[in-house]
């Protein structure tokens, strides 16, 4: 089987459902994509900050895979994703997953909770990206653990934390 792999960067310096296919991205330690609007120590998401915002930002770097962009006839960044994979069963990680990409190293917080804005890409796409059992299938979330620049093409590499895992939950 070949090793997982980067298909896609993409950022949005605004607060747009979508972002942007780029050549690279620079992922930036605890901090996030570097020119992206979710980039900050603290939650950048609007929902979230004007509820609490001081929240420690979990939802750095966004990452989906590219076979649900091909399930639903969309491209990368669609839908929002800053990291498209190929060959990773992201969904199937748990918790605290560390995954090397280049020299950058990115920690899994969590899955993406979609909100009813990806309707607005596609009507009724919100009930397309949950599995039969009514679990989120929107990509997952992570903070950045060690700084690098990330280009489409460089393979993904996976460390598991210790046992017991944890499995993802909404972050």
């Amino acid at each position: 089987m070949a090793a997982p792999i980067l298909i896609a960067t993409s950022l949005s310096p605004t607060h747009s459902f979508s972002k942007t296919p780029q050549p690279s991205i620079h992922l930036e330690a605890n901090y996030g994509v570097r020119g992206d609007a979710h980039a900050g120590r603290t939650t950048q998401h609007i929902y979230i900050k004007r509820k609490d915002p001081k929240r420690a930002n979990l939802t750095q770097v966004h990452l989906l895979h590219a076979e649900l962009l091909n399930e639903l006839s969309l491209q990368p960044g669609h839908m929002g994703e800053n990291l498209t994979t190929r060959g990773i069963d992201l969904h199937a990680l748990p918790t605290g997953a560390i995954l090397t990409i280049g020299e950058a190293t990115i920690e899994i917080t969590g899955y993406r909770t979609p909100c009813s804005q990806i309707n607005g890409l596609r009507p009724k796409l919100m009930n397309a990206v949950f599995t039969e059992d009514k679990k989120p299938n929107a990509g997952i979330m992570g903070i950045i653990l060690t700084s690098g620049e990330v280009h489409p093409g460089d393979t993904i590499e996976v460390t598991l934390p210790p046992e017991p895992h944890v499995a993802l939950g909404p972050v």
